[in-house]
């Protein structure tokens, strides 16, 4: 009876093999270089799981992840070759598209905004800041974000007095150099209730922003056209990484560490807790576009003047190249 079951179990073991990969069809065996958008974190652990799980080679591709220097410009790597696909702020990739670059979002990695206005204790809600220094990075999307949350609680955005820190929300904020800072709530935000709890939140979808795709994963228009399966690949990988990391945030905190070990274990196993959810939202499966939220964002971004123009969503983004999410998986 043994030797009769033998075949049918070698069978079993050849079949399942393949399970979760690509066909040998649809296998593009080739590298491809993705740059983050900020120095490793909770955000990024789909990736760094995705990699040590080998969910990339499982798909034919081979990814390359490269940490962002301090100069480092994504839109610019990615129009000059450097890199394949990077992560972008949703809004670096608009003020890319409106200064010519054909950059085209193909995944989102969270399906809402990270960014906030994080005030000290004492400050009830967004509109107790008129009068109150507050500090911004002094990118285009800050200010819109500072504006977006006081008007939402019905404050006047022009009675703020945002002061420039650039990316010192963290010590600025400890040091009581501002009542409030422009900052992610999920990396700043993490750390300041780590270090002296008690600092409120104020979201900007919270507060009149739509639930937009905070990072997306870009390339170039003509890499998609070039090498497409590649980049089909690697989303696969992605989301498989992203659905794990959700499912399994331990593994996908040793993922990052094993790849970062000069990162603090704590304090990325906070950050997850915090971001792990946002990976998925409502019917919004891991990585999935929608042209509606899409379309809010943009006119969102548009009254709130980080764009100058209106933007052509269909052409900032490709919808095509993301498949729903694998329940086997």
């Amino acid at each position: 009876m043994v030797r009769l079951l033998l075949p049918i179990a070698l069978a079993a073991v050849l079949v399942c093999a393949g399970c979760g990969g690509a066909s040998g069809g649809d296998r593009p065996n080739e590298d491809a270089t993705l740059l983050l958008d900020f120095t490793p974190n909770a955000v990024h652990s789909g990736i760094y799981l995705a990699a040590a799980r080998g969910y990339d080679e499982a798909e034919g591709v081979r990814l390359r992840i490269r940490r962002p220097g301090a100069s480092t410009d994504g839109p610019k790597q990615l129009q000059s070759g450097r890199v394949d696909l990077a992560i972008l702020d949703i809004h670096d990739l608009a003020l890319a598209r409106e200064r010519g670059a054909d950059l085209v979002g193909v995944m989102a990695v969270v399906q809402r905004p990270l960014a906030a206005v994080i005030a000290r204790p004492g400050i009830a809600r967004p509109r107790d800041l008129e009068g109150r220094r507050v500090g911004v990075t002094g990118l285009p999307s800050d200010d819109a974000v500072l504006r977006s949350v006081v008007r939402g609680d019905g404050g006047d955005p022009s009675r703020v007095r945002s002061t420039t820190i650039g990316f010192d929300a963290v010590k600025a904020l400890l040091a009581g150099r501002v009542d409030a800072s422009t900052a992610f709530w999920d990396v700043e935000g993490v750390a300041l209730q780590r270090r002296r709890p008690g600092f409120r939140e104020f979201r900007v979808d919270d507060f009149g922003a739509p639930s937009y795709p905070e990072l997306v994963l870009c390339a170039t228009r003509d890499t998609i056209a070039e090498r497409a399966p590649v980049v089909r690949a690697a989303i696969r990988a992605l989301q498989r990484g992203y659905q794990e990391a959700q499912a399994d945030p331990e593994s996908a905190v040793g993922a990052v560490l094993d790849a970062n070990p000069d990162l603090d274990r704590a304090e990325l196993g906070a950050q997850m807790d915090a971001v792990a959810p946002a990976f998925t939202a409502g019917a919004l499966g891991v990585g999935q576009l929608r042209l509606p939220v899409l379309r809010a964002w943009a006119a969102w971004d548009r009254k709130f003047g980080i764009l100058k123009r209106p933007l052509d969503v269909s052409r900032a983004f490709d919808l095509s190249l993301v498949g729903p999410p694998s329940s086997a998986d």
